[in-house]
């Protein structure tokens, strides 16, 4: 690869717990945030306001105005590991369907055309190879620019079209009225979507409450926020068995509680933590367990759910976020608030995907 005069950054795709690095080389894109407080430059000041620091601003202003189109860029995770190397295209963008990635707002939206990918095997360099701090930064010369000066690139790379971004349906944000009438309207008694939205205020009125006074550790998490929800969804405790075989809530379609009878695993993560991350995890709890159609994990906040249909793999069937409740979820191809809902509900089953 040609580097000569050119600009190259360095950008941070998560770290170790919160790893987004596969939908920025799906989607050709890099991601910065906070995005809550809308496009640069007009956020500015209400992220001063809101406590943000002079250096997260500067971080954003790099991102927006100082990358340019035809800059190079090396997607990383920590210090150490680069998977994907792009040329920017294009300039800053603001988009809203980048609002909520397993909790963090990234809508700040750079393209990229990916010339190098190996999500299987990434580079990876001796520790601090990559500076670590911002998200956004420029990479100084050293052994990740000689191993890009020595980078082969496909000529089909550089000139293919971006991947189109899917189109967020507008407005996107649903309420609890649009909600009460999808669950009515799929047999969801009144009284049951009473107790249910009752709870779910409960429960962001309590989370909130954490997110002042200190996080609750995992358990916390467990039996205040992730089993209330799901006893309002219709679980019973005969049909629900807390860290059962090392499951943290297993749920069972009926009496007695044996692997034949599981069709739920939850995992659960501390408040405020990766949700999505935590898949692997359940899915091994399940392996072995044919019966086992949904997976769900949460941070008790939000709810990723997982179904497959018999020996078929998992896949993100719905996405909820109790304090930002949406329609669908274009970018990670699934249905939102409405769906999950229902599908995390006892009576639901796999034949209706």
């Amino acid at each position: 690869m040609d580097i000569t005069g050119k600009t190259i950054w360095q950008q941070a795709a998560g770290d170790t717990d919160r790893n987004y690095s596969d939908l920025c080389l799906k989607w050709d894109v890099i991601l910065n945030g906070p995005g809550y407080a809308g496009p640069w430059p007009d956020c500015e000041k209400p992220l001063r306001s809101d406590g943000w620091s002079s250096r997260k601003t500067a971080d954003l202003r790099r991102f927006a105005e100082e990358m340019k189109d035809g800059d190079l860029v090396v997607l990383r995770i920590g210090t150490a590991t680069v998977l994907g190397v792009g040329q920017l295209v294009g300039t800053y963008e603001w988009r809203d369907e980048f609002g909520d990635i397993d909790g963090w707002d990234l809508q700040h939206v750079r393209r990229v055309r990916w010339l190098w990918v190996d999500r299987n095997s990434p580079k990876t360099f001796d520790t601090y190879a990559l500076k670590q701090g911002d998200t956004t930064q420029k990479l100084n010369e050293g052994p990740v620019t000689d191993w890009l000066s020595n980078l082969p690139v496909n000529d089909d790379a550089l000139s293919r079209s971006l991947v189109e971004l899917p189109m967020q349906e507008q407005p996107n944000d649903i309420g609890v009225t649009e909600i009460s009438e999808f669950l009515f309207d799929h047999g969801v008694a009144s009284s049951s979507i009473t107790a249910l939205l009752n709870e779910i205020g409960e429960l962001t009125r309590i989370a909130k409450w954490y997110q002042r006074a200190g996080k609750p550790s995992e358990h916390e998490t467990v039996a205040y926020l992730v089993v209330p929800l799901l006893r309002a969804l219709g679980w019973t405790p005969q049909r629900m068995a807390v860290e059962w075989n090392h499951v943290d809530v297993a749920l069972f379609e009926q009496l007695p509680r044996s692997d034949e009878t599981l069709r739920v695993v939850v995992e659960a993560k501390k408040m405020d933590n990766s949700c999505l991350s935590a898949m692997p995890q359940a899915m091994s709890y399940s392996d072995g367990k044919a019966a086992c159609h949904r997976l769900i994990v949460t941070d008790g906040l939000r709810y990723g759910v997982y179904t497959r249909i018999k020996a078929e793999p998992f896949r993100l069937y719905a996405y909820l976020n109790l304090t930002r409740l949406r329609h669908d979820y274009p970018i990670y191809e699934c249905n939102g608030a409405e769906e999950a809902l229902l599908a995390m509900a006892p009576e639901w089953k796999p034949s209706e995907i």
